[in-house]
């Protein structure tokens, strides 16, 4: 793939021999999928139903479809892609017809959540595309805070941006935001170096509460969004878990809350939402926790790819915060 100034950026702060073509290759096509998403996004005029549902029974949108198709054919042709799964087919299949004896030594499996917030597309709001990297060819029973060395998410609102983090070990992680032409890497923007979740003192601060309705039935989440408000926090949610977490890193402040109740079960899906975006938060300077027991979302291995969980996310401070307060 022809050199891009997101390339030479790249290889600069990630100059692993180890991890060579995951800025040559993998990233770039990536990218490049993204750019087609968003292009035949503009294109599809009406948003259906295609008839069909995904492994986690939810129907499945014309749009979904095809995000899901763009991606698969673009790492069908990176060959350092060798497995990937997603949200629409939670199976890790090989993503390559290339034998097992011909596989790089350097090789990834790809996670990925193509068209995430797909109920709020019809009203022209803003959606994304989740994606995680992981070494090796599997991301079942592997430590996510170590395996999973890079995750990206695409933006689609009236500009297309990418947020990528790459995080190895023995170099500093990397968090960036670009801007994605319509060509794709070729003119790729970067808009910026690092992205950095702030630090106090804050001019304004920012509170997403996901599934407001279970703080009607659960005390403790009625009390920490009381307290929000109380304290002047500025409501800034979409229902679009990709918009919603990319503005804290974007204001530099945010708190992102899907919480876990006994009325409100667990739906977001850890591998393809999950993990991607807890490696981007935590490239920021944030964190990223599980509600239900307070632990670190990359701490855990998963067991299946189905496993979900809930997500507080964001400015550090804050989600100590919602620590505290949901599990007291």
């Amino acid at each position: 793939m022809a050199d891009s100034d997101l390339v030479r950026h790249l290889r600069s702060v990630l100059p692993s021999e180890a991890h060579k073509a995951l800025v040559d290759s993998v990233l770039p096509t990536l990218i490049d999928s993204i750019a087609n998403i968003s292009k035949s996004l503009k294109r599809s005029q009406h948003v259906s139903r295609a008839g069909s549902a995904n492994a986690f029974g939810d129907d499945q949108l014309n749009v979904d479809v095809l995000a899901e198709n763009s991606i698969r054919k673009a790492i069908s042709q990176c060959p350092f892609v060798v497995t990937a799964s997603s949200e629409e087919d939670p199976i890790e299949r090989s993503s390559q017809e290339t034998p097992a004896s011909s596989i790089p030594e350097e090789h990834y499996t790809i996670a990925f959540d193509p068209l995430d917030g797909s109920s709020i597309i019809a009203p022209n709001w803003t959606v994304g595309t989740i994606i995680g990297i992981w070494q090796g060819k599997t991301a079942l029973g592997q430590l996510p805070a170590t395996r999973q060395v890079a995750a990206v998410l695409g933006v689609y609102g009236p500009r297309t941006t990418a947020i990528v983090a790459l995080r190895v070990p023995g170099l500093d992680p990397v968090c960036l935001e670009l801007g994605v032409g319509e060509k794709g890497i070729e003119d790729t923007e970067i808009i910026r170096p690092s992205v950095r979740l702030a630090g106090p003192p804050f001019k304004t601060r920012y509170f997403a509460p996901a599934n407001l309705r279970a703080a009607a039935d659960d005390a403790k989440y009625m009390t920490l969004v009381s307290h929000f408000i109380r304290n002047k926090y500025t409501l800034r949610y979409s229902g679009g878990l990709v918009p919603d977490v990319v503005h804290a890193l974007v204001k530099g402040h945010g708190i992102y809350i899907s919480p876990v109740t006994a009325a409100s079960k667990a739906k977001l899906r850890r591998l393809y939402e999950l993990f991607p975006l807890a490696l981007i938060v935590e490239c920021a300077g944030g964190k990223a926790i599980n509600p239900a027991d307070g632990t670190n979302i990359l701490d855990t291995p998963l067991g299946d790819l189905n496993e979900t969980a809930g997500l507080v996310c964001g400015t550090a401070d804050e989600v100590d915060l919602v620590k505290k307060a949901l599990l007291a």
